[in-house]
């Protein structure tokens, strides 16, 4: 066999061999386009994680391009632990089948414990979608069946109440010429339950610094803000309840050596409290006694007062496929003076406007004119910028604007953690 042939031979082999995997490929990669399109819709869900351990479905990046939109959220337990609500919203030729269901976490469950208990909880929220699918022959069920024991009520030694004793955050940071300290430490008593929601929280909290200063004495910062939080809720209907909430507060960089506050309370809520996951609008009032004594003399001449006050809030909460809101107006006055007032105004936005185009917004407002713990006299140059001293102001604005736009491939199927 002379060269040429032979050279024809192996091109011809090669080509065949290149041609046969491209066909496979082909196929592999049609098998692969035929798959569920998923849409997860989760703001701290573990995304890699999901989709190492979840591969029988192709993930998404916009839920317009989605054969399902799953749209998880989570509100806490009285119990310490967290009840996820799981949305699978069917679209295109699913838009006709719509499947919710509810998952509980343990307090006492690892983060790992908790991302796989709810990627267990994805799976089976798949399953009808999948059944429908070319690939339904591919599944199979499993059931363990174990003996439960059903625990009542009376079974429940600790009647619903939870305890925690924290000590959240001692923080540590030494240089040269400066030194910092900070350290959180407390206690929770909760106890949760249909009818109640009552909580006791003792806080502390320390800072300090120092500073090393050339031909001066070292200017060394301490403060604390230490305090006692409780509250009772009772409710009354589906639509209403009433509070009692009572705190004490000890806080130097704000003046006050001792402040207790009393403060009864009501609340209506226009959609039933069973549906706060998904949407809230709430209006409540209180009413409240404050009693209060002052490191220093204040700007109206006090070391010591008795306050009474009232507030009215409005607040609007959404949670939903297309984004969320969370927006609120508070007004509140003291009863000696009407004048003494202040009106806060609050507005997050979160939305999809377009395909792979997100626009997220953050607006905060204040009137202040109820600062009635300001110390007299001017403030120290060295507490302005250590923030160890509240300064007169007629009103406070906090704004954020965020724009995203992707766009690309639709699939997200890829995880590479290197680096």
């Amino acid at each position: 066999m002379n060269w040429t042939l032979k050279s024809f031979l192996s091109v011809t082999f090669i080509l065949s061999v290149a041609f046969t995997y491209q066909i496979a490929n082909a196929e592999v990669q049609s098998q692969s386009n035929e798959r569920l399109r998923l849409f997860i819709d989760c703001e701290w869900c573990d995304y890699d994680h999901i989709r190492r351990e979840i591969t029988f479905v192709n993930y998404v990046r916009d839920q317009d391009q989605a054969d399902i939109h799953l749209f998880i959220t989570a509100e806490p337990t009285g119990a310490r632990g967290r009840l996820y609500e799981l949305s699978f919203i069917g679209r295109r030729e699913f838009s006709d089948f719509h499947l919710d269901f509810e998952h509980r976490v343990d307090q006492n469950m690892t983060d790992d414990e908790i991302r796989e208990s709810l990627n267990e909880a994805i799976r089976k929220g798949l399953v009808p979608y999948m059944l429908r699918t070319p690939y339904a022959s591919q599944f199979s069920v499993d059931y363990d069946e174990v003996e439960e024991e059903i625990i009542r009520e009376e079974d429940d030694p600790w009647n619903y109440w939870v305890f925690e004793v924290y000590a959240g955050r001692f923080q540590f940071r030494d240089e040269s010429k400066r030194t910092d300290f900070d350290s959180r430490w407390g206690f929770f008593a909760d106890r949760v339950t249909e009818e109640w929601n009552l909580r006791f929280r003792p806080y502390f909290n320390y800072h300090y610094t120092r500073i090393e200063r050339e031909d001066e004495d070292d200017f060394i910062n301490r403060h604390h803000r230490h305090g006692i939080n409780s509250y009772a809720i009772k409710s009354l209907t589906e639509h209403w309840s009433a509070a009692l909430f009572a705190d004490y507060i000890t806080r130097d960089d704000r003046n006050l050596e001792h402040r207790f506050r009393i403060t009864p309370g009501i609340e209506y809520s226009l959609f039933p409290y069973q549906e706060a996951t998904r949407r809230a609008v709430k209006v409540n009032y209180r009413f409240g006694y404050t009693h209060a004594n002052y490191y220093e003399r204040t700007i109206f001449d006090k070391t010591t007062e008795n306050l009474f006050l009232h507030e009215l809030q409005l607040r609007a909460e959404y949670q939903q496929p297309w984004g969320s809101i969370n927006a609120g107006i508070t007004g509140s006055h003291y009863f000696h003076d009407f004048d003494l007032r202040k009106i806060q105004t609050f507005g997050q936005l979160s939305v999809r406007l377009a395909k792979g185009l997100s626009l997220s917004l953050q607006l905060d407002y204040d009137l202040v004119q109820d600062q009635v713990s300001l110390p007299i006299g001017d403030a120290a140059l060295e507490d302005v910028l250590l923030d160890q001293r509240e300064l007169a102001t007629d009103y406070s604005f906090r704004g954020l604007i965020a724009l995203s736009y992707t766009f690309g491939s639709d699939f997200a199927n890829i995880v590479n953690t290197r680096f």
